[in-house]
């Protein structure tokens, strides 16, 4: 009965080892960072590759850094109308033509 339990445990390991290195084949199926460190080192870059493709990275994240505030900003300018056109009884479209009339009347 050990023997088997020590057999099963060979058996997972060997399982779990495949499961892992086809997780770690390309990039895109990379899960977690263990992952995608490997992956990365199987390239074999040079550390002029690996600054290059830190800057890229980093510009990329933030780019959606940016995007996710410009989301969250939206989402709060609405939250705002809906709230002023509940508090007036107005409607949503109402509120955006009087806040439309009064940036005319502004500029004027």
């Amino acid at each position: 009965m050990k023997e088997t339990f020590n057999l099963q445990d060979a058996i997972s390991a060997i399982d779990e080892y495949g499961y892992e290195k086809k997780q770690t084949s390309g990039l895109e199926l990379a899960r977690n960072a263990s992952q995608m460190k490997t992956y990365l080192k199987s390239l074999d870059y040079s550390l002029r590759r690996l600054t290059i493709l830190q800057e890229v990275v980093n510009d990329l994240v933030d780019e959606e850094q940016l995007k996710k505030l410009q989301q969250e900003k939206i989402q709060t300018y609405k939250t705002k109308i809906i709230n002023l056109s509940r508090e007036y009884g107005i409607s949503f479209d109402d509120v955006i033509q009087i806040m439309r009339e009064q940036e005319i009347t502004d500029k004027e």
